[in-house]
């Protein structure tokens, strides 16, 4: 199918053909009829990709401070690869669709394939939309006026803030696409509405909808004309929708207020507020959140949980069941609002109009096309000739496109010279790019493609943690070798199933079961561990993670996806000491810091005791609530008088080791190619896996008790 793709770091459009998706649990699946081009979101993008580094930097400051930042404890290169590979990212635009549903995805009530509805899906012949970001289209509402709804809500929104009663006054700033929707939503609340631009096409528009409005560009005082429109009292509410650097707007709309008006921002404008101005008459402000409550609730829109009617009585998709009703009841009308309607095969000239064009208000693609579904599948390149008389070649599968694959793992494993020959991703486009970067023969959104390969004898697992496990089995029940990005499961009774799997291979067809734990190959990691190999005294060993923080909604968090962060990345430094150390780890003991505002999660402030069979000991303290100016991870064995330091696997010194040499890299190493290479080696050569299963296991079961799971 046909996609749009925009590249944030040159801010080129392509229409690509990516793999259809599969239906999700809580999802439809709905084919597009039309979609609206957002002139405000999706220009800003376009000139932020257009743009050059430094304006760039100078359009998001904070990310400029992150970017110091890694360099500081990271260094420059692991640095410049990360930014170069988040900019490198494709950007799917779009996210006022219209369609009808081709599937319903398990855990869906109240849709059937057939239905007329509207999403938030991006631009894209086909997608696949969590069921509360749908709403149904009533018969007397078309497609094309359907494909405001997404869009009219976030109007909606900002009018449900300002919770305007019959008969009051209220000035619109800003009359593009969204401010002439307010405008008319406003009217059918019962509003008397005013409304400002510098566009007059905008202004003649807003008058055929009834509203007093006005062109600024003229050299009119809106303050003026607002406080004479309200009798001199000054409008109830000021609805902020224009798109500007200015801070005019926000200095206007207070004073434009009565006292105890309310002021309400809904575009992007500047924010030097005058406090005088909100002080003396006790304006309150609020910044809209897009199209209402729900939105960027993962539980809401991914998990499908709607909140109780009783409580929250306007959602997301419940604002975009009252647009709807107000298009079927005549009351909200946008074919006055349509520039161009233009075929999605066309999608570059409507793009050159976003970038280009001037007053233009609603651009909608027309969707035409007849889609496959069975059309999961791409062919991006072709395949390299496999020689199956010289030895055994290493032909890959990846399961997951994510910013770590992408980044880090696919360039490692390209780099082995193994042939990449299938990549699965959900959604297709993620898969799609990193596959065609990388030279993949095939991009997939079906998953069981790279199980039921014959030609695939290794899979790569890079998916979210809580399907490793389901994975992993999947892929030795299939004969094919696996490398899992930590950890390896979630669970025991996983990791039980995962044992009974590999061992029974083991009988008929072994294969190598391989888990991310890079660290242990890192060249400074190496040169401690020979360095350890010359004594015979126990060791005891302190690893400090100066994790940080992460969102509490962060995926990583929740249990059934994510694990929580112990046994997502803990199991790292469990395998480090393990390696270390060289012996079984025997017992663990974890003490977790009791913090009220991270209720709802896994601690992630953790201190972890190992002991191991030779007495030697480890502690890693994993805190969360640490400083990103220093260093994110220490590690420090000390042994028979000895101490060697390995600091953030860019540096490694030693104190009182006779003969011993300090290191230093130019730039970060974690191990990463090195792990990857190991483990390919060991399938071209017949070697045993790098890392014993045994081991593994071993790690894995230990990581879980540290995690807070009893045994």
């Amino acid at each position: 199918m046909k996609q749009i793709l925009q590249s944030l770091k040159t801010g080129h459009i392509e229409l690509a053909e990516v793999p259809v998706p599969g239906v999700k649990a809580g999802a439809l699946l709905i084919k597009t009829s039309r979609s609206l081009i957002s002139l405000g979101t999706e220009r800003m993008l376009l000139n932020f990709g257009k743009a050059g580094w430094v304006d760039k930097a100078r359009q998001q400051p904070d990310k400029v401070k992150q970017v110091l930042q890694k360099v500081k404890t990271d260094g420059l290169m692991p640095t410049v690869n990360a930014v170069f590979n988040k900019l490198d990212q494709p950007l799917a635009p779009g996210y006022s669709n219209a369609g009808t549903v081709l599937q319903v995805g398990a855990g869906v009530s109240g849709f059937k394939v057939g239905d007329r509805v509207v999403s938030n899906g991006n631009h894209a012949e086909v997608v696949c939309v969590g069921a509360n970001l749908c709403a149904r289209i009533p018969d007397t509402v078309d497609d094309t006026a359907a494909s405001f709804t997404v869009v009219s809500s976030i109007a909606l929104e900002g009018v449900r803030l300002i919770n305007p009663t019959l008969g009051e006054s209220v000035a619109v700033i800003g009359l593009g696409l969204i401010g002439l929707l307010t405008c008319q939503i406003l009217q059918a609340n019962g509003c008397r509405v005013i409304g400002f631009d510098f566009g007059a096409d905008k202004v003649a528009l807003a008058r055929e909808y009834g509203v007093s409005a006005y062109d600024i560009s003229k050299g009119d005082c809106p303050v003026a004309l607002a406080m004479n429109f309200s009798r001199g009292h000054g409008v109830d509410a000021v609805i902020i929708t224009a798109a500007t650097t200015s801070n005019d707007p926000i200095q206007q709309a207070p004073q434009m207020c009565r006292k105890r008006g309310r002021v309400v921002l809904v575009g992007v404008v500047g924010l030097n507020v005058s406090r005088d101005d909100f002080y003396k008459k006790e304006i309150t402000f609020q910044v809209s959140c897009s199209y209402g409550p729900g939105r960027y609730e993962k539980e809401y829109e991914e998990q499908g949980l709607d909140y109780p009617i009783g409580f929250v009585r306007w959602t997301e998709q419940r604002n975009f069941e009252a647009v709807l009703d107000l298009m079927a009841a005549g009351k909200l009308r946008t074919q006055e609002l349509v520039s161009h309607e233009i075929n999605f095969s066309e999608a570059q000239e409507a793009y050159r109009l976003v970038s280009e064009g001037k007053n233009i208000l609603g651009l909608v693609l027309a969707y035409d096309g007849q889609v496959d579904l069975k059309m999961q599948s791409v062919a991006l390149h072709e395949l390299p000739h496999i020689d199956h008389a010289a030895g055994e070649k290493a032909v890959v599968g990846f399961i997951g496109a994510g910013n770590y694959a992408g980044g880090m793992l696919i360039p490692a494993f390209a780099k082995t010279g193994a042939i990449l020959k299938t990549i699965a991703s959900s959604g297709g486009v993620s898969g799609t790019h990193v596959g065609s970067k990388h030279g993949f023969a095939i991009s997939t959104t079906d998953t069981e493609r790279v199980f039921k390969d014959p030609e695939i004898n290794t899979v790569i697992i890079t998916t979210r943690h809580g399907s490793h496990a389901r994975l992993v089995i999947e892929a030795i029940n299939s004969g094919k070798n696996v490398f899992v990005e930590k950890p390896l499961c979630l669970s025991y009774s996983e990791l039980e199933e995962i044992k009974s799997a590999y061992y029974k291979a083991a009988q008929t067809k072994p294969v190598r079961l391989m888990v991310g734990f890079n660290r242990r190959f890192s060249p400074l990691t190496q040169l401690g561990k020979q360095s350890l190999a010359g004594g015979n005294a126990p060791c005891s060993i302190i690893i400090t993670v100066n994790a940080g923080q992460i969102p509490a909604d962060h995926w990583a968090h929740d249990f059934k996806s994510g694990g929580g962060r112990i046994i997502g990345e803990g199991c790292h430094f469990i395998d480090l000491v393990r390696y270390l150390t060289g012996q079984q780890i025997t017992s663990v003991q974890a003490a977790a810091m009791t913090d009220p505002l991270a209720q709802g999660h896994f601690p992630d402030t953790v201190t972890i005791t190992l002991t191991c069979k030779d007495g030697s000991i480890g502690t890693i303290h994993y805190f969360a609530n640490g400083s990103k100016d220093f260093a994110k991870e220490r590690i420090e064995v000390f042994s028979g008088g000895r101490i060697m330091q390995l600091d953030n696997f860019k540096s490694l010194n030693y104190f009182g080791w006779p003969g011993a040499k300090n290191h230093s890299l130019w730039a970060q190493d974690k191990g990463q190619e090195a792990c990857v290479a190991a483990f390919v080696d060991s399938i071209e050569k017949g070697l045993e896996c790098p890392i014993a299963f045994a081991e593994i296991a071993e790690v894995s079961r230990i990581t879980l008790q540290a995690g807070g799971l009893p045994d």
